[in-house]
């Protein structure tokens, strides 16, 4: 079983970190569109797909609960970043905070994170 898994989830974004038991604890997703009063309830939280979703407008983000999970939704750019964790894993104030601080990585943070090619073997 594996700890953590960075890729594609849908033709979009993904990031998920599961326990040793396979429930997965946080999950990040970015997918293109929007997020709105009206459509909030009608999009899925992350896998659960099967439960109904609530949400609640928290400043410029969304949080959304359905089933033993949670999440902040948030909006910008034409994507909507959406962090997701179990409830009884991760409170709603860690929750929020990880949404306010995810983003998409500027030059400086990119560079820090890729290997460099400076023509030594990989």
């Amino acid at each position: 079983m594996f700890q953590q898994s960075v890729g594609e989830y849908n033709d979009e974004f993904s990031a998920a970190y599961r326990t040793d038991k396979g429930a997965t604890a946080f999950g990040l997703f970015v997918r293109r569109g929007t997020l709105t009063a009206q459509s909030c309830t009608e999009q899925p939280l992350g896998e659960v797909s099967d439960r109904q979703v609530t949400c609640e407008q928290d400043g410029d983000a969304w949080y959304r609960t359905a089933g033993d999970s949670h999440e902040y939704a948030v909006p910008a750019g034409g994507v909507v970043i959406h962090l997701i964790a179990d409830v009884d894993k991760v409170d709603r104030a860690i929750l929020r905070k990880a949404a306010e601080a995810a983003h998409r990585p500027d030059a400086a943070e990119l560079a820090a994170l890729l290997p460099t090619t400076d023509g030594a073997d990989v």
